[in-house]
């Protein structure tokens, strides 16, 4: 005995449409010959109402259009019905995203996989105007003799004058046949790119271009020993050294101040470390120092923040929080006074992001020396900090009134109030006991700073000027300079970049005319669907309609480039409708048939 079931017992009767009421019309038609109007609504369910709000489209009602397109506000994932901005992004990236706001903001760096240490010394090279003269100012037979001192020109040209927001450094890179994927060590690269840049040089004729990597960046030191008993100096102590920066170690060292201290200090020499004196002929006790002869225009001081373990062999960062001033005075740590002021200012902040000594990220903060106004250079992203290395909103540390010397020399006298942001930068301000503004300055700290370059005051700057008097619309056939808007490039960088504009600009046309038809194709076309489906529904049973097939009804309504008309899927060898295609097809009013006919045909 079979056991009752539940099954269909709530289920929902549809007595108008099932397959009972077709057979027995069906039926009729087999025995009488004959077939009415209403025999055709109702195998064809013509009868059924116009849809209204649907969800989805209806399968078994030829008269719902529900669901085929989105709603007036709405938005599918793919295809017409795609948003606007996603439709758009087909298209490929688009160029004018990349255009430089004006040339008074600094351009950006591409980054080719680790090539962030790079970048960060080619911008702070690049914004010392005195260097960029130097290297605009070399003859056009130099930089092809050397490709390096070329592509950097280059490189600066479309810095100073694109009209792009970021630069390829790929040119210079590949030059220097650096492994883009390797990170190096920034000073390491400085100090290679300015030897070899020195070198290059040389052999210009060109005086402002010959020598302006010694001009700017040369000091000398010199070793000094000093025998205690007879006070007499060793003959290499005369001895000067060229140093281009300087090293200084910041391990159990608050601020900048307390390093450079521990860079003069003194050495003893005693026990098996004693001297052999040449004028007492035997080992005595003697003192060791570094005595900084001469100083440069631009003073780059490296912190060392790494240190070698020697139990893991390993080698570790330094990351505690180092401070150091806006201004510094090195009048009186020169050996012999000297004529020039020197007083220098923060110019760029060289940060290495990250615990890892030979991972990580390196950014720079330089200083607009025309402007003042500072900024962060993190490859293609250039963003404004304003008046304080660090951006004007950095800090929430207090000012310390502390007492200062005559002559500004210590940076702080401890540690500040606080680390900010989770960087670990801030900035304190220092007032003087004398209230001149000239004798107070501010202190700021960091625990990510890797180089510190500072710029001599006072200092003759190259800047952008020509060397010949050549005005600011002036342009020189003969070789050199060109002026536009009072940037100076020299003439042949100029071309180059002008038709690089162009081409950039160009581009930019091109992509916006292509995304305004785009656009404007979509648009027509979502308007076409709308206007055809709101015709779709036939008004009443008298008036004439056509049949057309469901799926190609939703491809032709849901593809931005609408398929072949085709309505074989629905017909039987004869060209007529059978009623099993009934749930796969859809009444179409004449109006909408005409139309879309029209549409079709003008593909």
């Amino acid at each position: 005995m079979s056991r009752p079931t539940t099954r269909s017992k709530n289920k929902r009767q549809r007595p108008d449409d099932n397959g009972g009421t077709t057979s027995e019309i069906l039926r009729k038609i087999h025995l009488t010959g004959e077939i009415s109007r209403d025999d055709i609504h109702q195998l064809y369910m013509i009868w059924k109402p116009i849809c209204q709000g649907c969800r989805v489209n209806s399968k078994d009602n030829p008269n719902c259009f529900c669901g085929l397109i989105p709603p007036p506000n709405g938005s599918r994932k793919t295809g017409l019905w795609q948003k606007m901005s996603e439709i758009v992004l087909s298209l490929g990236p688009d160029p004018c995203k990349d255009l430089r706001a004006s040339t008074d903001s600094p351009a950006g760096l591409t980054n080719l996989g680790a090539t962030c240490y790079a970048n960060s010394i080619l911008q702070c090279l690049y914004m010392n105007t005195s260097f960029r003269a130097g290297v605009f100012s070399a003859e056009p037979d130099i930089l092809k003799q050397h490709p390096v001192l070329d592509q950097l020109a280059r490189l600066f040209a479309q810095l100073h004058s694109s009209k792009m927001a970021f630069i390829d450094s790929a040119p210079f890179i590949k030059t220097l046949e650096l492994d883009n994927g390797v990170q190096q060590d920034s000073h390491e690269f400085l100090t290679l790119l300015l030897s070899l840049l020195e070198r290059s040089l040389s052999h210009s004729k060109v005086s402002k271009a010959k020598t302006i990597v010694q001009d700017l960046f040369r000091g000398s030191v010199s070793h000094v020993t000093r025998c205690s008993k007879c006070g007499q100096d060793s003959e290499a102590s005369s001895k000067m050294e060229d140093f281009y920066e300087l090293e200084l170690n910041i391990m159990g060292l608050k601020n900048l101040d307390e390093s450079l201290d521990d860079y003069l200090s003194m050495e003893e020499l005693h026990g098996e470390n004693q001297y052999f004196c040449e004028s007492c002929g035997t080992r005595v006790d003697a003192t060791r120092c570094i005595k900084l002869r001469t100083l440069p225009d631009v003073l780059n001081l490296q912190l060392k923040r790494c240190v070698f373990l020697p139990k893991t062999t390993t080698k570790k960062k330094i990351t505690s929080v180092f401070s150091f001033p806006g201004t510094l005075d090195m009048g009186n740590r020169l050996s012999e006074p000297s004529q020039l002021e020197l007083i220098y200012d923060l110019s760029a902040v060289l940060i290495h992001k990250g615990t890892a000594v030979n991972s990580g990220h390196y950014v720079a903060h330089i200083k607009d020396e025309h402007a003042g106004q500072w900024w962060e250079f993190d490859d293609e992203h250039v963003s404004k900090l304003g008046g304080h290395p660090f951006g004007e909103g950095s800090s929430s540390s207090t000012a310390k009134p502390v007492r200062k010397e005559p002559v500004v020399q210590s940076s702080c006298t401890g540690p500040m109030d606080s680390v900010v942001n989770g960087n670990h930068n801030s900035i304190g301000q220092l007032p003087s006991s004398d209230l001149s503004a000239d004798n107070h300055t501010e202190t700021f700290s960091s625990g990510d700073a890797y180089m510190l370059m500072f710029s001599r005051r006072n200092a003759k700057k190259g800047g952008d000027e020509p060397q010949t008097g050549c005005g600011a619309s002036n342009m020189e056939k003969d070789g050199k300079l060109v002026s536009e808007n009072d940037n100076f490039l020299p003439f042949h960088l100029y071309e180059e970049i002008k038709e690089l504009n162009a081409s950039y600009l160009d581009t930019c046309q091109q992509y916006k005319l292509k995304k305004e038809r785009e656009v404007e194709s979509i648009s027509e076309r979502r308007q076409e669907v709308r206007s055809v489906l709101s015709e779709a529904p036939v008004p009443s049973l008298e008036e004439p309609y056509f049949w057309i097939p469901t799926d190609w009804l939703r491809q032709w309504a849901d593809n931005i480039t609408p398929p072949v008309l085709d309505n074989t899927p629905i017909q039987c060898l004869h060209g007529r409708v059978p009623v099993s295609k009934v749930g796969s097809m859809k009444r179409l009013s004449a109006n909408a048939w005409t139309k879309l006919l029209s549409k079709m045909s003008s593909l």
